[in-house]
């Protein structure tokens, strides 16, 4: 099994970090930002020790295309109220592309934006124009779009509207997908049905494009449309409906990532991880993230 979680890229190891985190979970992969996820402040790519995290990831047997990129949450394509947000979103989509190339990864996960009360079929639009704009030089990047809520405003909360997009995008062959379990529970798919939901995602999108999964339980009923995620097996979703996922045949190459909140300030992604590749719940895993085994 392919999977890890979001892990830090801060000073002062950075990159290197980032992998000396993800090993601590007992991880093969990892999810990282290349600057923090609301603004537009990025070290260069000099100080983000790539060669050294190269290194250790191949000591560790983790593949580069294990290592996934998440773009800022600040990037809204959709946008189509404001000109300079848009403007915005479109050039550091474009330079967040050439960091993602730059450190050796090649999947950067992408919400795909809120139309901000346009509508959706004006949004949908917007966002193919801003793809069409930033992915201009993708090297070999490959963007995924990330199945969403619906909460709000935002779009891609249903796989045809991400189909729209790659039909309508001028670089379709780079535009992959990243299926969020929290994201397409909340948005009114039932996991529980997993086989039907992924029968459905390959007759829209196809599972040729699947390239990274996000696996979080989820605090709300299905189809509540708020995207707030739970710890694994202690949400509406189950942990048997989640296990069977991370391990369905059909996904075994595709990565995992682990999104779930910490617990207590403690980050509980080694433990998540060992029940998941274990097929096993443990109801004391809270106890344990905190350092309580009794």
């Amino acid at each position: 099994m392919i999977i890890g979680s979001h892990v830090s890229m801060s000073a002062p190891d950075y990159l290197l970090g980032a992998v000396k985190e993800a090993l601590s979970y007992h991880a093969n992969a990892l999810m990282v930002y290349t600057g923090p996820p609301q603004n537009t402040r990025r070290k260069d790519i000099k100080d983000l020790k790539v060669e050294e995290a190269h290194t250790l990831m191949k000591e560790n047997g983790i593949d580069l295309r294990s290592m996934i990129v998440h773009a800022p949450y600040i990037i809204n394509l959709a946008n189509c109220a404001k000109k300079e947000t848009f403007e915005l979103a479109t050039e550091f989509l474009s330079k967040e592309i050439e960091r993602v190339n730059a450190i050796g990864a090649s999947i950067l996960v992408l919400h795909p934006g809120s139309h901000v009360g346009a509508g959706e079929q004006a949004g949908l639009d917007k966002i193919v124009s801003g793809l069409d704009i930033a992915m201009q030089n993708m090297g070999n990047v490959e963007l995924a779009i990330e199945t969403m809520s619906g909460k709000g405003s935002e779009l891609g909360y249903q796989f045809e509207q991400i189909r729209y997009l790659i039909d309508h995008a001028q670089y379709a062959d780079h535009i992959k997908v990243c299926l969020d379990t929290c994201h397409i529970h909340d948005a009114g798919y039932d996991l529980q049905a997993f086989d039907e939901v992924l029968a459905h995602f390959d007759d829209v999108i196809g599972l040729d494009r699947l390239v990274c999964l996000h696996i979080n339980d989820s605090k709300n009923v299905r189809g509540a449309k708020k995207d707030r995620h739970a710890n694994i097996g202690f949400g509406e979703i189950g942990f048997q409906t989640l296990a069977n996922v991370v391990h369905h045949p059909k996904l075994a190459n595709v990565v995992k990532i682990l999104e779930t909140p910490y617990v207590e300030d403690h980050p509980p992604y080694q433990f998540e991880i060992e029940m998941l590749r274990n097929h096993q719940f443990d109801e004391r895993v809270m106890d344990k993230i905190k350092g309580d085994t009794k």
